[in-house]
């Protein structure tokens, strides 16, 4: 081998080992990112299939905890790390399309909210409240957030209503004057999305 090709040889070698360095280097790197945040409802990550050669797809978590990923359709990911969708998604697409996936998944932007409860009642703003992430969104919170207590409002008697899972309605009762008037946190409701909180009328005697 005359001196210009074996010049050439190495340029060749040194540029796939360069882009072999930089391929391990972003699949480790996105691998190692987003490791702890817990996907959830209206959170956008950024998909991409290294094999692929294609540019990263925008993807959002829907209302139900789950993304529309290409190939494969609706996957739940709700509560789980983008590291752990990533693996999820490997497994299912080499199973089916790929010989081998690497699957590169990044938390974009996370939702700010993670879903909506509903006050109606004797509040100053009736309606759907958010309700914010990493936070612990009480009853309280959410008639605060509401205005207030109405006039009227009979605060001894706020009801929570829930939907569980099995479809079951679940309702709790909250002296509001304890958790509120006199610092009784400890009594006070942590929210679900989809909660429903009644604040009654008080009977009046004229």
């Amino acid at each position: 081998m005359n001196k210009s090709r074996l010049f050439g040889f190495i340029i060749l070698l040194a540029g796939l080992l360069a882009a072999a360095a930089q391929t391990n280097f972003l699949a480790t790197a996105t691998y190692a990112l987003d490791d702890k945040h817990r996907l959830a409802p209206g959170d956008s990550v950024s998909f991409q299939i290294l094999e692929d050669k294609n540019p990263p797809k925008s993807l959002v978590v829907t209302d139900s905890g789950e993304l529309n990923v290409p190939y494969i359709g609706r996957v739940n990911v709700a509560n789980q790390t983008c590291q752990q969708v990533a693996q999820k998604l490997k497994v299912a697409l080499e199973r089916d399309y790929y010989y081998r996936a690497t699957v590169i998944l990044g938390l974009d932007v996370a939702s700010k909210v993670v879903g909506r409860v509903y006050v109606v009642g004797q509040v100053r703003l009736q309606g759907a409240i958010e309700i914010p992430s990493e936070e612990n969104f009480t009853v309280g919170k959410a008639i605060l957030c509401a205005g207030g207590f109405g006039d009227f409002a009979d605060r001894k008697n706020v009801t929570l209503v829930r939907s569980s899972p099995s479809g079951n309605r679940l309702t709790f009762q909250l002296n509001m004057v304890d958790i509120l008037d006199k610092g009784q946190t400890e009594k006070d409701k942590s929210l679900q999305k989809g909660d429903f909180i009644i604040v009654p009328s008080r009977l009046v005697n004229f």
